[in-house]
This record gives structure tokens, C-alpha cells and sequence, in this order.
């Protein structure tokens, strides 16, 4: 084989290889964020024949996916099921209350096993379909799920081995994975060129000895914007309150005579490190909250103002709000109007502006330039030549 057909091989190779993992990558990070990242995959064999028990599929964002229907396969938030948490079935009904889901395997939908009626609120994404047919990809959730555990016990023994409860939950994740990736950065950056062919070595002589700094410059941004971008969709998500809408009066907040409104307070608390702006909205008919942007620092607690109104048929119902958190590193006012225009315009901006805070002060140190590990030092033909 020439060495031009080698060298295409292992680009090739090099390419499959950083494709798989961040196929992976984004499953598993996507269940541990509670968010499909462009990929979703099933446990359980619900959706069979449709989706095997560990394959993976295609998730559209409900931001981009459009409206749901009747037949679309839908990835939301469950209350009940398996002690609730993110679901993958099909809907099969469209009601005033919310829709009717059902896995196609199982004889009963969601609803009929105490499941309440599934909000927009609560949906997360959407099963990519062609002509009709989920678009599946074997055996990609076995993998992540292998993966995943993995992590998540590399996590918990981080934790309590250091005692650092940072390191635990999903900014907990986002530390380590930004501490993980700028080693692997600067190690593939320091090693770059390791077996570079003869030929090759006269170019590229201080390669063992120093390494591009925009490479790392550009790598630690990305990792950077991705990590930041990933834990803002950590922070945010929807949130469901339960009501009973009942023929009596009660002191509890959440059962409320039917047709009647009722208000009460709801707390929002941060528990990460950084200062973030908390935007709050309706994500379901019966509700409401209040939208105006809070400012919320490390531990603080405020409240909320939340109008829950029961429908005039007495039972229970759930209703839902959204809130999605934004690293406070612009004025509230701007972040809100970002958000009115879209929540991911918000969150791009927000993580492009981290990211240039955390890289700028690394791009200035290491400059455009190389950087060397150790000074190159003369041959001892060259000595002797002196001598």
C-alpha cells in the first residue's frame, strides 16, 4: 500500500473512531442530563418492533421538531412510569388534557396504568421518522448504558474519595468533563507528531519539544462552549405540579374547586457554584408563573408566584412550567431578551461569552505561536564540530 493510501486509512480510521465516540458521548451525557442531545436510545423493550430493547434513534428537540401529533414518537418526562424519568413511546391520543402515550408493545397506554395525561411541557424530543419509520441505530444504547454506569461510579468515588460534593450531580459531571478533556487536549497537543515518518521529521524537528498553541487555544474553547452549553440544558427543564380539581374547597395548594383558580409560591434555589439568571414560563394550558428574570447567587432561595385553575371536570390533572438558567455573565435584561427570541439563542450566546472569559486570559499567556516543553538541544555532531 503507498504511504498516500496509508495516511487516508488512518484519517479515515482517526474519523470513525471521533464519530463513534461522540455518538456515544452524546447519548450518555444526554441521559445524564435528562435532555436527548441529538440521540436517545431505550432500556426496556416497550417499543418493540419499532425500537429494540438497546438501540439508539435520532431525538429532535421539541424547540425544532414542531408541533406533536397522532403516530409521533415522543420522548417525555414520565411522573409514574418506573418511577418516573425520561420515556420513549408513541402518542396515540390528543386530548383537552394532554396526550394519550403508549409503548407499541404494551396492550395498555400510559394513561390506563396511572400515568397523568402528558403535557407539551413534558415532552423533550421527538423521534426521528421517515415515510412513517423511526430512524433506529442497533445496539448504540447498549454501548452508552455500559458507559454511562462507568461514569457515574467514576463520579461518586471522586467525590467522596476528595469529599467534594461539587463533584457530584450534573455540574458535577461538567467539572470533570472539562477537566478531562483540557488534559486530553494538552497530552494530544504535546504528543503530536509521535511517529512521524523520516521523511517527515526535518519540518518537523520540535515537535517532541513544543506544540501549536492556537490548536490548544481552539480546542479549549470548544470544550469549553460545549461544557458550558451542556450544563446551562442541565440546569433548565420543566417542572410538573400535580392537581386535583375537586367539588370542595382546600388549604392544600394543589387541589382547587373546579373551574377555580388558586395561587401559591414555589421556591427556586440554585445549588451550583456560579451566579445564574432563572427565567421561568408556562409549559401547559392551566398555568401560571411569574416570567420576570431573577438573579439567583450560590444557595439563594426566592420565591415564585405560581396560578394554578382546575378544569370544570372534577379529577386529577398535571400542569407545568418551564425554567431555564443562564450563567448570570450578561445583564438579566439582555439574557431575557435573548431568551424572547429563543431559549437556545439565549444559551449560545451565553456559552459564547464563557467561553471567551475562560479563553481569552490562556489565549493571551500562550499567544498564536508555539510552545515549547524543553529547550532543543544542539547534536553532538555538532559539538564535536566546535570542538
Amino acid at each position: 500500500m503507498s504511504e498516500t493510501g496509508a495516511g487516508d486509512g488512518t484519517v479515515l480510521r482517526r474519523v470513525a473512531t471521533i464519530g463513534v465516540v461522540v455518538l456515544v458521548g452524546l447519548l450518555v451525557f444526554g441521559h445524564v442530563l435528562g435532555v436527548p442531545l441529538g440521540l436517545g436510545y431505550v432500556e426496556t423493550g416497550s417499543m418493540e418492533p419499532t425500537i429494540d430493547a438497546g438501540d439508539g434513534f435520532v431525538a429532535v428537540p421539541t424547540a425544532v421538531a414542531g408541533p406533536v401529533e397522532e403516530g409521533d414518537v415522543v420522548v417525555y418526562d414520565a411522573q409514574e412510569i418506573e418511577g418516573g424519568g425520561l420515556t420513549t413511546h408513541r402518542v396515540v391520543e390528543k386530548t383537552d388534557h394532554g396526550y394519550v402515550t403508549r409503548g407499541d408493545a404494551n396492550p395498555f397506554t400510559d394513561q390506563d396504568g396511572g400515568e397523568p395525561h402528558v403535557t407539551d411541557g413534558q415532552i423533550v424530543a421527538k423521534a426521528w421518522q421517515i415515510h412513517g419509520e423511526v430512524v433506529t441505530i442497533p445496539h448504540l444504547g447498549t454501548a452508552a448504558m455500559a458507559i454511562q454506569g462507568g461514569l457515574e461510579s467514576a463520579q461518586w468515588w471522586l467525590a467522596s474519595t476528595l469529599g467534594v460534593r461539587a463533584l457530584a450531580g450534573s455540574q458535577g459531571l461538567s467539572y470533570l468533563l472539562l477537566g478531562f478533556g483540557l488534559v486530553v487536549i494538552v497530552l494530544s497537543a504535546v504528543f503530536d507528531g509521535r511517529g512521524t515518518p523520516d521523511r517527515e521529521r526535518a519540518r518537523a524537528r520540535t515537535r517532541r519539544d513544543a506544540f501549536d498553541a492556537r490548536r490548544l487555544v481552539v480546542g479549549m474553547g470548544a470544550l469549553v462552549f460545549v461544557v458550558a452549553l451542556a450544563t446551562m440544558v442541565a440546569m433548565s427543564g420543566s417542572v410538573e405540579i400535580g392537581l386535583v380539581s375537586a367539588e370542595f374547597d382546600s388549604e392544600r395548594p394543589d387541589v382547587v374547586p373546579a373551574g377555580d383558580t388558586k395561587t401559591h409560591t414555589t421556591e427556586l434555589r440554585n445549588g451550583g457554584v456560579l451566579p445564574v439568571v432563572s427565567i421561568t414560563e408556562p409549559a401547559s394550558d392551566g398555568i401560571e408563573i411569574d416570567d420576570d428574570p431573577r438573579v439567583l447567587t450560590h444557595g439563594e432561595r426566592v420565591n415564585a408566584t405560581v396560578a394554578l385553575t382546575a378544569p370544570p371536570e372534577t379529577g386529577y390533572y398535571l400542569r407545568s412550567y418551564t425554567e431555564r438558567r443562564y450563567f448570570a455573565v450578561l445583564p438579566p435584561p439582555v439574557i431575557a431578551r435573548l431568551h424572547a427570541i429563543h431559549p437556545w439563542v439565549a444559551m449560545t450566546s451565553v456559552a459564547t461569552v464563557v467561553t471567551g472569559l475562560f479563553v481569552l486570559p490562556v489565549a493571551l499567556l500562550a499567544g498564536t505561536g508555539t510552545i515549547r516543553t524543553r529547550s532543543r538541544r544542539r547534536s553532538d555532531s555538532t559539538d564535536g564540530f566546535l570542538k
